[in-house]
C-alpha cells in the first residue's frame, strides 16, 4: 500500500487549483500582503494541501498555517470540524493561527504582527 504524501497530495490538486482561482475577498486581501516574501522575507503558499485538508496559507520554514474564518465557520458543526482539523494539523507538528475575515480588513497591521509573532 502506497503511503499518502502529506504535502499537496495528488487527491487534492484539482480542488486546490479551484480554490486558488476563487479566493474569498479576505484571502485575496491578506494574500496581497503575504505573497512574494513581503512579510519578513517568509515564503507563504496559498491553498496548500496537507494530508486530506487544504489550508488557506502555509509557511513551510515556520511550520505555520494561517486560517481565515468567515460566517460559514460561525456555527457549532463548523467549529467542531475546525477543531478536528486543527488537531490533525498540530499532530503533524504544525502550528495553526486563525483570524476572522473582518479582522483582516479592519485590523490588518495587528493581524500581520500576530503572524510575525508566531514565527519561530
Amino acid at each position: 500500500m502506497k503511503k499518502q504524501k502529506l504535502h499537496n497530495p495528488e487527491e487534492t490538486l484539482k480542488f486546490r487549483k479551484e480554490l486558488r482561482s476563487n479566493l474569498t475577498p479576505a484571502e485575496a486581501f491578506l494574500w496581497s500582503h503575504l505573497k512574494r516574501k513581503q512579510l519578513e522575507d517568509k515564503k507563504f503558499r496559498r491553498q496548500h494541501g496537507i494530508g486530506p485538508f487544504i489550508v488557506d496559507f502555509y509557511c513551510a520554514s515556520e511550520q505555520l498555517i494561517i486560517e481565515l474564518d468567515g460566517q460559514v465557520h460561525m456555527n457549532e458543526q463548523a467549529q467542531q470540524y475546525d477543531e478536528m482539523r486543527t488537531k490533525y494539523l498540530k499532530n503533524q507538528g504544525l502550528r495553526v493561527i486563525r483570524f476572522e475575515n473582518k479582522m483582516v480588513f479592519d485590523l490588518l497591521p495587528s493581524v500581520l504582527k500576530d503572524i510575525s509573532d508566531n514565527f519561530k
